[in-house]
């Protein structure tokens, strides 16, 4: 038997046709002798009628239950008047089965596949079932037109797809690694790639001009609802182009995929706001602008008041006071604020103060409603009314802290109560995010660390920075963030050696160590480099977004949990002693560690 087309193809235009349909019994209903079979494949339903004047059709019918495969064929009519589902592509026609093979039967499925509420446990267990559920069939045809649309524009402007090495070199600054051993070089490992970053700078450098890549990465990371030990990159990178001309042909890429995949126009062009501006007023470098809300500073007012949290914080060098003003919120109860302040205790926040504005006229605790009222001189009051906008009915939210726990804390809680009070708009609000720090201190080591990474290039003037005051050196950096995601991250490259060594230095890595590292990328720097930059884009996320899903797991054939696990194929395993042996590895006993 030749199948004709899917079943969820077939439509008026197959009237009077006889067709041949293969594909999964998705519900069968036995109506006071006609049994009627919902057939299912990728494209979705088509409704089979079973007629018992066709006995041996009709025998096998009898027998058919959820989840068999079976192949069918039948004449095309249309369906009776009052039957027609307008929610389906085939809603208007009805198949009239004449023969039915059954080409595989099923166990009884462990969950009915329009069951809604499954446990994602159970989903991944058994995810080969889990990939026929029809939102998971439209995910996954999504991302695959997503990625269609991404490489028909990419080719369209005249960029290549080129492979590089899954099999790389372990450079510990970044994200934690997966580390492969080598069974040839005795102690030796390979590293999986995090991101194919220099190779595709080094491509630049051999003249291929216009890159791309859709591509595996790996990062041996603790996981979240958008993070993957394993996740999937559109990869670019290009030469002789500036910073504002990548952007611009990026741009136009996001407004390819988005209208090809979803028929969606998103705003053009997307409005840009530089880091600073978009931690000054979001607490945030990926704000969501659905929601209107904004943080008002405060740090200065504070530098004056005896009340200890807030003065404590305005006088640190790198402290910040900032207030949030929720409209309508003072009719929060006394347990929706608690459960706001557990909230901001998870990025850092010590507690969250606040001030329910009863009358704006007043500036006193006849008009203001909080515990640290008193502790405020009037023209502080005033000061925090006027500036945040608060009007009778409204509460304001304070952070008071180090600058990067008052934004991590405000600019979370910022974006949790907009939409949770309805004050998020609805739609797709884009933003370019711009001007990043070359740097970021890192606590723990120390030291300095690169804020993108290392090769990224300094705006004009910036070097000069590096070693007196790396903290306000301002990098060639982009980031495109869509409804609050960051969806892709990008740079201008350091295409000059003694650049990328100035670089490097400022970091901390000795010049014996930029050659054992980076030798490489330094040699190839050497000759004749040409001024080149990109992006990566995150394709799981984009279609997460483009979904609606709640993690990116919805959006990927056969995901890990939260806890890096495989639950399909009981990912990962304990290995034999001898394949350790091959490898020159012995593992240390432990009670959470055994070796098969």
């Amino acid at each position: 038997m030749k199948r004709t087309d899917y079943c969820g193809r077939i439509d008026r235009r197959f009237l009077d046709q006889t067709v041949t349909l293969m594909g999964w019994v998705h519900r069968r209903r036995d109506h006071g002798g006609v049994i009627f079979i919902d057939l299912r494949d990728r494209e979705g339903l088509v409704q089979i009628v079973c007629d018992p004047d066709r006995a041996e059709t009709f025998a096998i019918a009898e027998t058919l239950r959820n989840e068999f495969c079976v192949a069918v064929t039948g004449h095309v009519r249309p369906r009776p008047e009052g039957t027609v589902n307008t929610n389906l592509v085939s809603g208007e026609i009805e198949v009239l089965a004449h023969g039915i093979e059954i080409l595989n039967t099923s166990l009884t499925p462990p969950f009915q596949l329009d069951d809604e509420n499954l446990s994602e446990t159970v989903r991944l267990e058994h995810r080969v079932l889990d990939l026929r559920r029809l939102p998971m069939q439209k995910n996954l045809m999504l991302r695959y037109r997503t990625a269609m649309a991404a490489r028909r524009y990419l080719d369209a402007h005249g960029f290549i797809d080129i492979e590089t090495p899954m099999l790389y070199k372990s450079t510990p600054e970044g994200a934690r690694e997966f580390l492969v051993p080598s069974r040839i070089h005795h102690g030796q490992f390979y590293a999986l790639p995090q991101s194919p970053q220099l190779f595709k700078q080094m491509l630049m450098m051999a003249g291929f001009d216009r890159y791309y890549q859709i591509v595996k990465c790996f990062r041996d990371e603790d996981l979240r609802a958008d993070r993957q030990p394993e996740f999937t990159q559109i990869d670019i990178e290009t030469s002789f182009l500036g910073e504002l001309e990548i952007r611009e042909l990026m741009e136009g890429l996001v407004h390819a995929m988005f209208k090809d995949a979803l028929d969606v126009d998103l705003p053009s062009p997307f409005p840009v706001m530089t880091y600073a501006e978009a931690m000054a007023r979001y607490g945030s470098d990926k704000p969501d602008l659905r929601v209107a809300l904004e943080l008002t500073e405060l740090t200065d007012v504070m530098k004056t008041v005896d009340f200890k949290v807030f003065r404590a914080a305005a006088d640190l060098p790198n402290g910040r006071v900032a207030a949030l003003r929720l409209p309508g919120g003072a009719t929060l109860s006394r347990k929706e604020i608690d459960d706001y302040t557990a909230f901001v205790k998870i990025y850092g926040a010590g507690g969250l103060a606040y001030i329910k504005v009863n009358d704006a006229a007043k500036a006193s605790e006849e008009g203001l409603q909080s515990p640290i009222v008193k502790f405020l001189p009037e023209p502080v009051l005033r000061e925090i009314l006027v500036r945040t906008g608060a009007q009778g009915g409204d509460l304001v939210f304070f952070g008071a802290d180090r600058e990067k726990v008052v934004n991590g804390a405000l600019g979370a809680l910022r974006a949790k109560v907009g939409h949770e009070r309805g004050l998020a708009q609805p739609g797709w609000k884009p933003l370019w995010v711009v001007d990043f720090p070359m740097f970021e201190y890192d606590d723990e080591r120390k030291s300095w660390a690169a804020r993108h990474h290392p090769f990224t290039a300094p705006k004009d003037g910036h070097e000069d920075r590096f070693s007196t005051d790396p903290g306000n050196a301002i990098a060639k950096a982009y980031d495109v963030v869509l409804n609050g995601w960051e969806m892709g991250g990008g740079s201008v490259r350091i295409h000059r050696p003694e650049l990328q060594q100035k670089v490097f230095a400022a970091l901390g890595i000795s010049p014996a160590d930029q050659q054992k590292k980076f030798g490489f990328l330094l040699n190839a720097l050497q000759f004749g480099a040409p001024p080149h930059g990109g992006i990566a884009f995150g394709l799981d996320r984009i279609v997460t977004m483009m979904c609606g899903a709640d993690s990116i797991r919805d959006v990927i054939a056969f995901p890990k949990t939260q806890r890096g696990q495989d639950l399909l194929i009981d990912a990962p395993t304990p290995v034999t002693e001898e394949q350790l042996r091959d490898l020159h590895i012995r593992v240390r006993p432990s009670d959470s560690v055994k070796v098969a």
